[in-house]
């Protein structure tokens, strides 16, 4: 195997990437662990190629992304079984690299596509039909492996009948439109009682 370019070195994949000090003649040792996402970002700011001084500057929120996006998620087993699933994400980047039929494939797995008795023994479960698009099935996916920022978006319908999405009410605004709503009650009572006042 030969020494890659320069220029190739910025396409290859994160696991054809070597360490600056490490030869380039050794063959990839299929044990090694693969590496992480903050590992690639690190190596690439430690290497200092002619290339790539036209090139702009990371954006600052970059790095805090790429830690974000390589958090680990925590499997769910088939209760049946006691398997995770294949296509089961571990890490938040891999969730959002998931395609339809394996979003498909997972709520099949978990017993989510299907009512079944195994349905509602998961800690969130969820209503599955084939037809929903990519962004609804990974919210689904989202909630039920208890993301946060998953949660089911609220229908209204306008005047002319349009549908209006939104997300649903956390707590604290569930409260804070109770306390709004009691005090306009209040003001109402209090106009009705002093009358033209």
């Amino acid at each position: 195997m030969e020494p890659p370019t320069p220029t190739e070195n910025h396409f290859r994949r994160p696991s054809q990437c070597q360490s600056p000090s490490s030869p380039s003649s050794q063959s990839p040792n299929p044990q090694q662990p693969s590496l992480s996402l903050q590992t690639v970002f690190e190596q690439h700011q430690q290497q200092q190629l002619p290339t790539q001084t036209s090139r702009q500057p990371f954006h600052p929120l970059f790095p805090q992304k790429l830690h974000e996006l390589s958090l680990p998620l925590a499997p769910f087993v088939q209760l049946t079984t006691g398997q995770v699933h294949p296509f089961f994400p571990q890490t938040l980047l891999h969730f959002w690299l998931l395609t339809s039929p394996q979003l498909d494939a997972l709520a099949a797995f978990y017993h989510q596509a299907t009512p079944c008795e195994w349905t509602r023994h998961y800690p969130c479960p969820i209503t599955w039909h084939p037809d929903l698009s990519l962004e609804e099935k990974r919210r689904k996916i989202g909630k039920f492996i208890g993301l946060r920022g998953c949660e089911t978006p609220v229908v209204a319908v306008d005047e002319s009948g349009h549908r209006l999405w939104g997300r649903a009410k956390t707590e604290e605004e569930i409260m804070e439109d109770a306390r709004r709503a009691r005090l306009a009650a209040e003001e109402d009572e209090i106009r009705r009682k002093m009358g033209w006042y």
